[in-house]
């Protein structure tokens, strides 16, 4: 892969929207974290879902 293509491809994966999948997660006492990975491009990131009935919210930046 030239340069070129190689920067496009990474533009193209961070214009789509993420499909989280868990790979992992535990109890805390401020919550669930949860681990998670995007199945289209394998961007990993930390979440925490502080209740059962919450949406989980990022606790690390989008790493990979």
């Amino acid at each position: 892969m030239t340069d070129s293509a190689t920067e496009e491809s990474r533009r193209a994966d961070a214009t789509h929207d993420h499909g989280w999948l868990t790979e992992s997660s535990h109890q805390t006492s401020e919550g669930q974290v949860v681990y998670v990975r995007c199945a289209l491009c394998g961007v990993r990131r930390v979440d925490l879902q502080p209740h059962p009935h919450l949406p989980p919210r990022p606790l690390s930046r989008e790493q990979g």
